[in-house]
């Protein structure tokens, strides 16, 4: 109890001295006497080469799919721009998982009228052998499983809808703005309608619950047809969320809403659509996968760690440029910083760049499995993922006697770059919705560096539309400037930050269960086998 008011009260005073605080405003002894957190300001809001690394990554590297070509050669610049540095970085090699090689796809309505239709195969996706291959397009059917299984025998030579075809593909917002309110209500009981609707019409069918989507494919695709379309509309404007299938003969696409609902009503109202499509792609096999490590050694406690941390993987429906290359390129030049600024850690400094994320953070909960050492020698981990704003939630991950420790930090940084910062005090450990996870379920102190929305969630998220003009340069910088003040007074920190955990943790689940300590999970080392 003694340590949570000692942590309350450290939050509310170094809190209010960075507010009422600019950089080099301060009393003397505040800040304007540290000569590293100084040059780390000058650096990063001076000189940045945030927005130079990210046009590399982002426009000519580009998407960073695991085990993909885009990935190996993103992860080989990244080691080379690290050396260039004067900082020693590696790639350490931690499973193989299915390799696949993205190429140019199309898909072109040819009846009644011809419009090239906006589409892309999903990941891992067959292609057509670089053939064009025209079919006519048709839906599911409505009916129940008999039905289904008359109708599929009528696919050969098809290409499948499998998706709900939305009703409208208007933003809600932009019903809310304009809309009447009685239309407003009856276009959201349109889509409640719908639906609810769909929903049953697969479970009729029997192609809904845990796995159909993949059982559905599979059954298509042994129905001889020859191409499927699916639409995961994003609810915003022109997005779609891009993902990957388990196809083996015939292409996958994701399709606009817009388009998507075109063909969906040619193929209702009988008036008979038409596509062409041609799809290029490379089935690699099962291909060695890994990580990037970098590191500065330390001078005095070379055996005890303080990291940084950001998954280099990502979807490859655009560049991946909030998930995750801003929390790439944020290490990346908060790591050229301390180089800089400090070149000589107290203890020693890592970064981990993660391959294997978006598969269930399967890159670093290797490393944490493989380095037992480090995970025990962890100081602090500070782990950035979550789009392109400003740092504006953090929180000692559960762990009770961390909280003094987050707190002074942030008190000795400028207050243009806290002040914006919701502190949790304590917070939760996470449970696996970033990398930081993979550290803190053994109770290493692991910290999530929580960004602003930005619209991430509708707009950028897994979409394709995730590139290098949707960033904010100003918070990429102010994150970079952060999280290496953080980094230099954990390292420079007389004391360990202790690991002592909550005792009762937040209730979970609709039965409001009382909330456990998540376990450590061991990450796959392969692709699974369906």
């Amino acid at each position: 109890m003694r340590a949570m008011a000692t942590a309350a009260l450290l939050v509310a005073t170094t809190a209010a001295g960075a507010s009422a605080q600019g950089f080099g405003q301060g009393p003397s002894g505040f800040i304007v006497e540290n000569p590293v957190l100084r040059r780390i300001w000058a650096l990063g809001m001076d000189s940045s080469q945030a927005s130079r690394f990210a046009q590399v990554l982002l426009d000519s590297v580009g998407p960073r799919l695991t085990a993909s070509p885009g990935m190996e050669s993103g992860q080989d610049w990244l080691v080379q721009t690290y050396q260039r540095m004067g900082i020693t970085a590696r790639k350490e090699r931690y499973g193989t998982w299915r390799g696949w090689r993205r190429g140019r796809s199309h898909l072109d309505l040819v009846q009644p009228r011809v419009r090239s239709l906006e589409a892309m195969i999903l990941a891992w996706s067959p292609g057509t052998n670089g053939q064009t291959v025209r079919g006519e397009v048709v839906g599911l059917p409505s009916g129940d499983s008999t039905a289904f299984n008359s109708w599929i025998g009528s696919v050969r030579g098809k290409v499948v809808m499998v998706s709900n075809p939305q009703p409208t593909c208007r933003p809600e917002s932009s019903w809310q703005e304009h809309a009447t309110p009685q239309t407003l209500e009856r276009m959201r009981a349109a889509r409640t309608a719908n639906n609810q609707a769909w929903a049953r019409r697969l479970q009729s069918l029997g192609v809904s619950g845990p796995g159909a989507a993949n059982r559905l494919v599979a059954r298509l695709e042994e129905a001889g047809a020859v191409g499927i379309l699916q639409s995961n509309w994003s609810n915003g404007w022109g997005v779609n969320k891009i993902f990957s299938t388990n196809a083996q003969r015939v292409p996958v696409y994701d399709v606009s809403c817009e388009d998507y609902g075109l063909l969906w009503r040619l193929a209702e109202n009988n008036q008979g659509p038409v596509v062409d499509l041609m799809a290029e792609s490379e089935a690699l096999g099962e291909i060695p996968v890994f990580n990037v490590i970098g590191e500065i050694r330390g001078r005095e406690l070379p055996n005890e760690y303080v990291m940084l941390s950001a998954h280099f993987d990502s979807w490859d429906g655009s560049s991946g440029a909030t998930d995750n290359g801003t929390g790439t390129v944020v290490m990346l030049e908060a790591m050229r910083l301390l180089r800089e600024a400090y070149p000589n850690p107290r203890r020693t400094i890592l970064v981990g760049h993660w391959s294997g994320e978006e598969q269930g953070l399967n890159g670093s909960r290797a490393f944490a499995a493989e380095n037992p050492r480090i995970v025990q020698g962890l100081q602090a981990l500070f782990n950035q993922d979550n789009g392109t704003g400003r740092v504006v939630n953090m929180s000692a991950a559960g762990l009770v006697g961390a909280t003094p420790f987050l707190a002074k930090w942030l008190g000795q940084i400028p207050a243009d770059l806290t002040r914006h910062i919701d502190f949790g005090f304590t917070g939760s450990p996470s449970g696996g919705g970033s990398d930081n996870a993979s550290f803190i379920c053994s109770g290493a102190p692991g910290f999530s560096l929580g960004s602003g929305s930005w619209d991430y969630g509708t707009y950028t998220w897994h979409t394709n539309r995730d590139t290098y003009d949707k960033i904010s340069w100003d918070d990429v910088k102010n994150n970079a400037v952060l999280t290496a003040m953080l980094v230099y007074l954990a390292s420079e920190e007389r004391e360990r930050v202790p690991r002592d955990r909550r005792g009762v943790m937040a209730p979970q689940g609709q039965q409001q269960q009382p909330g456990q300590w998540p376990t450590c999970q061991p990450g796959q080392r392969a692709t699974p086998q369906n």
